[in-house]
């Protein structure tokens, strides 16, 4: 399962971290750097667990485990 986790982690970190940074450009237009950088690390950070289980759903409905 840690495989299919690190295969995901991309993919959903980045539009994880994409939709974060949007969301505070969105609110503030004149976010400064520090707004945008924590923004980005909650994405990272949140993806993490997202991924572990989009990779457990995904081994369960398909069986494929190597």
């Amino acid at each position: 399962m840690f495989k299919m986790m690190l295969v995901l982690f991309p993919v959903i970190a980045t539009s994880l971290m994409g939709i974060a940074v949007i969301a505070v450009l969105g609110m503030d237009m004149w976010a400064g750097w520090q707004e945008i950088a924590l923004a980005a690390a909650g994405g990272f950070i949140v993806s993490i667990p997202i991924s572990w289980w989009v990779g457990k759903q995904v081994i369960a409905k398909t069986g494929w485990d190597s």
